[in-house]
């Protein structure tokens, strides 16, 4: 798409401000445009006009105190404020229920009150992530073209991948307005520079379920190979390290861990097999994708418990392990579904007692069955073994010859193949990782 293709600023409504809600107001904000941020949080709403960010997002904050100071970003719980808008950004969460059902209650709730407030020709761009037909749905409960445009924001990584792109995907519904809806939305970018695929709703909201799934299964895939690896006495860093050089397969998502989370690709799978389920789709290679995942936190557990207590069947019941990491991934304070504490949950269902530290995490986050601890020092003091589970670069630096020293047993199973192993065992640790 031409950097400057139609590129011209508008008034930008943000129907929520959560992770994609906020990120997208800020960076449209940053690209020229008058946002408009709107959200029934009152609380969060008045922080946002503080500037105060709630989320951990390298950048964000940054935007967000610029655009509010020079009055191109604001923020209200009031609906009605959205009627100059041009552009209405829904980007409002879609959690699933436990079947895999996405819950669209709070989303068509949204486009209920947006019905009375809309100007005659504004363009409703859908970026929630929706089942198929979503946005079919929502243009005939508007009563005009709506697009689907998804976004594919990385945690840690957000402002980054709003502003550099690897693609954008506009997906209109067919109709009248239907042109004109479309180069709106890709006028909206003007400024980025990205392939744009051009398509129709239906194909756009695929396109997300379908890229994060793969994702999933990726991760999957060299989970497993980690734990055959271990079998056949091959090394994982070596096989996946081979793989990477194959342009077919790519880098990426090719390290093993203790499984798979966050708040996308859990609830994102899952969804996708419901659709697959009643369209009378057999995703088998999908659905073993989530079950492998489910059997990674147990094998971590078994690699933790065999590190520990020298036996894959030993006790763990009063056994103290700190845990290094609690985020499912660097770069965040994000904790949902992560697999750090889907292995803590198990540890502590095996009677282990667990303190755990993460330089992102905060001490008000849910966290189960750890009691959370705000230096590593305390995470390590008189701990049979510590376990490293989200993959921090901080981590590398810390003092391992003196936490080796606080442990009652110096143990440690690093689940992301973080460390360098000669260090950790100089430090006196009995190191064990995935996949060796």
């Amino acid at each position: 798409m031409p950097e400057d293709s139609g590129r011209r600023p508008f008034t930008v409504g943000v129907v929520g401000t959560g992770y994609v809600g906020l990120t997208s107001a800020a960076c449209l904000a940053h690209l020229g445009h008058r946002v408009i941020g709107a959200d029934i949080d009152a609380t969060k709403v008045a922080a946002l006009r503080r500037a105060e960010v709630p989320i951990a997002e390298p950048g964000l904050a940054d935007l967000v105190g610029a655009h509010v100071a020079d009055g191109g970003l604001t923020f209200t719980t009031d609906l009605a404020e959205l009627a100059t808008a041009e552009v209405i950004l829904l980007c409002v969460p879609t959690p699933a229920h436990a079947d895999g059902t996405a819950d669209l209650a709070p989303f068509d709730a949204a486009v209920a009150a947006l019905a009375d407030v809309l100007r005659h020709d504004a363009v409703v761009v859908v970026k929630s992530t929706v089942p198929v037909g979503t946005t079919r749905r929502t243009a005939r409960a508007l009563g005009r073209s709506a697009v689907s445009n998804p976004e594919f924001l990385r945690e840690g990584h957000a402002v980054h991948d709003f502003l550099h792109p690897d693609r954008l995907v506009v997906g209109t519904v067919p109709g009248p307005g239907e042109g004109r809806a479309t180069a709106t939305v890709t006028a909206l970018y003007g400024g980025i520079s990205a392939p744009l695929v051009r398509t129709d709703a239906a194909s756009a909201e695929l396109a997300k379920y379908a890229s994060n799934a793969f994702l999933a299964l990726k991760l999957s895939y060299v989970n497993v190979l980690a734990e055959l690896c271990e079998h056949v006495g091959a090394d994982i860093g070596d096989v996946a390290g081979a793989m990477r050089l194959d342009p077919r397969i790519g880098a990426a998502f090719l390290s093993p861990g203790p499984g798979w989370g966050g708040s996308c690709l859990p609830k994102d799978t899952r969804a996708l097999l419901r659709t697959a389920t009643e369209a009378g789709v057999d995703f088998a290679v999908l659905a073993d994708t989530v079950t492998a995942n489910e059997h990674q936190h147990d094998r971590v557990v078994r690699k933790i418990r065999e590190a520990v207590t020298g036996s894959a069947e030993g006790s763990l019941d009063g056994v103290r392990l700190g845990l290094l990491g609690l985020a499912f991934k660097a770069g965040t304070d994000d904790v949902r579904e992560s697999p750090a504490l889907a292995v803590a949950d198990r540890l502590a269902c095996a009677g282990a007692v667990l303190t755990g530290y993460d330089p992102g995490v905060r001490r008000t986050a849910e966290l189960g069955a750890v009691r959370w601890a705000d230096e590593v020092g305390l995470v390590a003091k008189d701990a049979a073994g510590l376990v490293l589970l989200t993959e921090w670069p901080q981590f590398r630096q810390l003092d391992w010859r003196q936490l080796a020293a606080l442990t009652d047993r110096p143990v440690l199973v690093d689940t992301r193949d973080l460390l360098d192993a000669g260090s950790v065992v100089r430090a006196g640790f009995s190191y064990h990782r995935l996949g060796r």
